[in-house]
C-alpha cells in the first residue's frame, strides 16, 4: 500500500514535468532536447501511475497508430511527387512488348488510362 502510493505520487511528479517539458519545448519552436526529455518523463510517469503493462499496451497501440499513419502520409506524397512523371512512364510501359499488352488488360486498362491523363485532368 505505501509502495503503491509513493510510486503513484513519482508517477504524478515525472508525469507532470513531462507535460511541462513538452509544453516547453512546442514554446520554443520545437526544440527536439527539451521534446525528447519531456517524451521520456511523461512515459516514466505514466507507467509509474498506471503500471508497466498497460503503459506499454496504451503507448504501443499509439505508436503503430501513428506508423500506420505516417506510411500512408508518405504514400500519398509519393504519389503527389511524381504525378506529373506517372503520365510518361505509362506510356513508356506501353511500348515494351510483354508489359503493354499486360496494361491492355480490361482492369489494369482503366487505372493506366487513369494515371495518364492524371495531370491533364488537374490542369497542370
Amino acid at each position: 500500500s505505501f509502495f503503491f502510493l509513493m510510486s503513484a505520487e513519482i508517477g504524478m511528479g515525472l508525469t507532470g514535468f513531462g507535460v511541462f517539458f513538452l509544453f516547453f519545448g512546442m514554446m520554443l519552436f520545437f526544440d527536439k532536447a527539451l521534446l525528447a526529455i519531456g517524451n521520456i518523463l511523461f512515459v516514466s510517469g505514466l507507467s509509474f501511475v498506471i503500471g508497466l503493462e498497460r503503459t506499454f499496451r496504451s503507448v504501443g497501440g499509439f505508436c503503430l497508430a501513428g506508423r500506420l499513419l505516417g506510411v500512408v502520409l508518405e504514400i500519398y506524397g509519393f504519389f503527389l511527387l511524381f504525378r506529373g512523371f506517372f503520365p510518361v512512364a505509362v506510356g513508356f510501359i506501353r511500348r515494351v512488348p510483354v508489359l503493354g499488352s499486360l496494361l491492355s488488360l480490361p482492369g489494369i486498362s482503366a487505372v493506366s488510362v487513369t494515371l495518364r491523363h492524371f495531370n491533364l485532368n488537374k490542369g497542370h
